[in-house]
This record gives C-alpha cells, sequence and structure tokens, in this order.
C-alpha cells in the first residue's frame, strides 16, 4: 500500500488520537495507530479498549490495506519536519518507508488485524449539540468530578437529556456542579455517565468549535461524531446519586460579591490556612465581609475585609478554601452570589452575570466544621 500526505495535516490529526493511547499498556498492539487505507480515504484510530478513536483523512493514492504503526515513533518523526509532502509505502517486509523531500525513513509495522475492532452501537438514541457548547458544558462540570475509585459513578460527569433541557453534572461529595442549557432538548429522556479522559479529549478538540456533534448512546456506549472524527467510549456503569436532593432550596441569606476580589482574598489568606483543612472562616455581617484564615501549628493566620452586598443574619460559615477557589475561578461571570441557610449547610455558588439566554450553573461547596 502506498498513500501521499502532508506532513502537517497528518501530524494535527495524529496528535488528537495520541491522546487516546495510555502510556503503559496491557496489549502492545494499543502502542499502535491502526492505518486503514481505502484508495484516497485513510482511516486512522487510536483506542485503550475503554476509548476509540477515528479521524477519517483525505490522502492521494488508488491502494487499500490496513497496517498497525508506532504511534510515538511516528509522532515524534512528524513533529520534525516542516510543511511538505510525504509518501508512505508499505512493503511486503513489515515495514513502512516514509520519503520526505531529503530522506527516507523506515518503521516496523503490526500487522492491522490484531487491533481490536470497534464495537457498532446498537439501537442508540441521539442528540446534536454545538461543539462549543458541549465544550464549555464540559469545562464547566469535569473538575468538580471525584477521583474515588470505590465510587465509579462519581469519577465522571452524569449527562441528563429530557424534552425540556439538557443537564450536566459532577460531583465528590464535597463540591457539586450543575450546568444546564435550558434552550436545548432532546427527542428522548436519557441519563448515562461518561468518564473524565474521553470528556477530556473532546473539551480540547471543542473548545470554540461552531460544527455540530451528533451524541449517540445506549446503555452502555456513547458515541461522539464531528466533522471527520468520531470518538466511541464506554459508559461508566452504575446509578448516579440524586443530586437535586442535597440542593438545600431553602437559603435566606445571600451574598453579593465582585468575583475577582472575592477570588483574590480567598487564595491570599488561604496561603495562612492549615495545610491539610485548608480551611477559612467567613464572617459576614452587614455589608462587611471577612475572610480569615489561622494554622494554630505555626502561628500563621491572615485577616482581609471586604464590602459586599448581603441579606440575612450575621453568620459564620467556614469552607475548604481550594474548592471555593477551584468554582470561582470556573465562573466566568463579574459578580457572584453566594446563597447560605445554616453554617452546617451547603452553601450554593451561581454567577450573577456573564451567562448566554438558557445557560444556568449552579455550583453547591460543602462547608467544614469551625473550632471556634
Amino acid at each position: 500500500m502506498k498513500f501521499i500526505v502532508s506532513s502537517s495535516y497528518l501530524l494535527k490529526q495524529l496528535q488528537v488520537l495520541g491522546g487516546v493511547i495510555n502510556s503503559n499498556n496491557t496489549l502492545p498492539i494499543l502502542d499502535n495507530f491502526l492505518f486503514d487505507l481505502k484508495q484516497n480515504t485513510l482511516e486512522v484510530s487510536a483506542s485503550d479498549l475503554e476509548t476509540t478513536m477515528t479521524a477519517v483523512l483525505e490522502v492521494e493514492s488508488d491502494a487499500s490495506g490496513q497496517i498497525a504503526v508506532p504511534a510515538k515513533l511516528l509522532l515524534d518523526i512528524l513533529k520534525t519536519f516542516p510543511e511538505q509532502p510525504l509518501t508512505f509505502v508499505a512493503g511486503d517486509n513489515h515495514t513502512i518507508e516514509i520519503s520526505s523531500n531529503h530522506g527516507k525513513y523506515a518503521l516496523a509495522y503490526a500487522d492491522g488485524g490484531e487491533f481490536p475492532k470497534a464495537i457498532e452501537l446498537s439501537d442508540p438514541s441521539s442528540t446534536s449539540l454545538m461543539g462549543d457548547v458541549l465544550a464549555t458544558a464540559i469545562t464547566k462540570t469535569i473538575f468538580a468530578a471525584g477521583n474515588d475509585d470505590l465510587r465509579p459513578v462519581m469519577s465522571g460527569v452524569f449527562f441528563q437529556f429530557s424534552n425540556d433541557n439538557l443537564t450536566f453534572v459532577a460531583t465528590d461529595a464535597h463540591k457539586l456542579v450543575k450546568y444546564q442549557r435550558k434552550d436545548l432538548h432532546a427527542s428522548q429522556t436519557a441519563e448515562f455517565i461518561m468518564p473524565k479522559k474521553p470528556l477530556n479529549i473532546l473539551k480540547g478538540i471543542l473548545a470554540g468549535s461552531e460544527s455540530d456533534v451528533t451524541i449517540e448512546y445506549n446503555e452502555s456506549n456513547a458515541k461522539f461524531s464531528f466533522e471527520n472524527t468520531t470518538l466511541l467510549c464506554r459508559l461508566i456503569d452504575g446509578k448516579y446519586p440524586n443530586y437535586d436532593a442535597v440542593i438545600p432550596k431553602e437559603n435566606p441569606n445571600k451574598l453579593t460579591i465582585a468575583r475577582d476580589q472575592f477570588l483574590s482574598s480567598v487564595k491570599r489568606v488561604s496561603i495562612f490556612s492549615n495545610k491539610t483543612t485548608h480551611q477559612i472562616r467567613l464572617k459576614i455581617a452587614g455589608a462587611e465581609l471577612n475572610i480569615s484564615a489561622e494554622d494554630v501549628d505555626y502561628s500563621n493566620k491572615a485577616e482581609e475585609r471586604l464590602t459586599c452586598d448581603y441579606q440575612g443574619d450575621d453568620m459564620q460559615i467556614g469552607f475548604n478554601s481550594r474548592f471555593l477557589t477551584e468554582m470561582l475561578n470556573n465562573l466566568g461571570s463579574t459578580d457572584i452570589q453566594l446563597e447560605m441557610s445554616l453554617p452546617n449547610r451547603a452553601g450554593i455558588l451561581t454567577p450573577v452575570d456573564g451567562l448566554d439566554e438558557g445557560e444556568h450553573i449552579t455550583m453547591l461547596v460543602m462547608p467544614v466544621m469551625l473550632n471556634n
């Protein structure tokens, strides 16, 4: 088999697919890209058994064939080429020769038939949305997903599609993010839990993309198709916790403050907090917010006073500063609102502005017990 392709075009596509390949694979064949040539279209696939990604490239060729090419070696050589056409020729002696303007490079390939076959989705439901919308939904939620192997359902992002809206939820039991699009809807109701790895890959490719993404899904797998690429992944098995039950409904104490100012204060004060609990204390009275932290072991302490808009009873509440910082970093608004009921109930963070029509974000952060 022989084909000619632009070096930078091939590199760009392979770098995206390379994100799927694990550094330590159980099957040696998974260290390769699968090249499947059918005349002037080249299908390149990468897989880690859980996630398989395929891109369709246009090449110059009238041949066909299937081989598995070492991914790392191929990426390393492609990164060094300036833009030029490359000719690939696969011989009978299990080596593929790459010819550039200045040289020839031969690398051993494996039999393409050994590469695991991608599964076909049987009887899938499907939903379509804009790439950038999906990327935003992933970015706004994925940071809140857990890393606990004992609770796999909480290590992914929960997709909940209905006739009224599309909802994306992530939680690790300390923080929770619910991102909702009321301007979009699915033809039928569906729920599934997506693992983090394929979501991070999609987030990287789709940010700013205006092309449509078709999501097809059944009980066990989901498939994302856009432009010349498809990503197929196994879903996390299990039932997602009832997240609505933990979001407090009655929150009479409402604090509104500039996000940047609040974030800078929390970051500064948290430097002086205890290194294991990361605890900071918010003391709110009238139009004044007092943020403090103390590390008793080292006699470090810090305190800042900010003016804010506050309606409610005077209160003191403790939070883990790392969770608060993460959430404030992920809200793009100028002002934020923090709603609270009691010092032992979760606080709810919402953006006051900066959202598109139909876009809703609710972030929930669990308090930490204050030791007075």
